[in-house]
């Protein structure tokens, strides 16, 4: 007997403010701006891209565009996105290297 498996899609888990927190946060940890262009994508996609697009007062195109692999969106682009997802960034302190 052969198992079908299901493809994992982290979207299905971001249903409220807090997981999509803990959902960034982990992602900000990694440094890495691909890595987290791409999870913002993920959130809009859990939350509906249409209606993040409207939100945010971007064109739904563009919402696309700008959260793909590769892309390079304005600062103010993902602000405006992280508003209407209901999540805020907040910056701490760096710890010193050792």
């Amino acid at each position: 007997m052969s198992e079908r498996m299901t493809r994992f899609d982290v979207s299905d888990y971001l249903t409220d403010e807090e997981s999509i927190a803990e959902y960034l946060n982990a992602v900000m940890a990694e440094g890495d701006q691909g890595l987290l262009l791409s999870a913002i994508g993920d959130i809009a996609k859990a939350r509906g891209m249409t209606q993040i697009a409207e939100a945010s007062g971007l064109g739904r195109e563009s919402l696309y565009k700008a959260l793909a692999p590769g892309a390079k969106p304005r600062f103010e682009t993902i602000i405006k996105v992280l508003r209407v997802l209901g999540v805020n960034l907040s910056l701490s302190p760096a710890k010193a290297p050792a």
